[in-house]
């Protein structure tokens, strides 16, 4: 089957070390450095981010789908993507996800299932399922009191 869309990025430099990552349209063109955290300088981006970036918006348009086609109004929502990267054992790295989904208005069973059914047809969470540990939780307002 044909893509119905390709997207179009190059990392050149020192890669997550100093390098830049741009798309081919110039909608994107960030420095990479590897963060403060993992000792490194900070003050740039980094694949990890960048990868937490695309799933959370990703995983925010399914759910935004499988809602409407379910007739269900998301007034309110965000997903947010954690990825960790994990040492492998083997000198290598890999990589973990939590997604916490945050939704108002609905209860908290009909908000699971939507992100359930998001977490099938996301392409993020297709391309890494049974590939990377993946957490999923979901969050609603619909316990909260109503003054709160």
């Amino acid at each position: 089957m044909a893509a119905l869309y390709t997207a179009v990025a190059t990392a050149t430099g020192e890669g997550r070390a100093g390098g830049r990552a741009a798309t081919d349209d110039g909608a994107l063109d960030v420095v990479l450095a590897v963060p403060s955290a993992l000792g490194g300088p900070g003050g740039g981006t980094n694949p990890e981010q960048l990868f937490a970036a695309g799933w959370a918006s990703c995983f925010h348009s399914a759910l935004k789908s499988v809602a409407a086609a379910e007739k269900t109004v998301l007034s309110d929502s965000a997903v947010v993507a954690e990825i960790g990267l994990v040492p492998d054992g083997s000198g290598g790295y890999g990589l973990e996800a939590a997604l916490h989904v945050e939704v108002s208005g609905l209860d908290q069973d009909v908000a699971e299932r939507l992100v359930e059914k998001a977490h099938q047809v996301c392409p993020y969470s297709n391309a890494t399922r049974g590939n990377i540990a993946v957490r999923l939780t979901t969050t609603t307002d619909a316990a909260a009191p109503a003054n709160a």
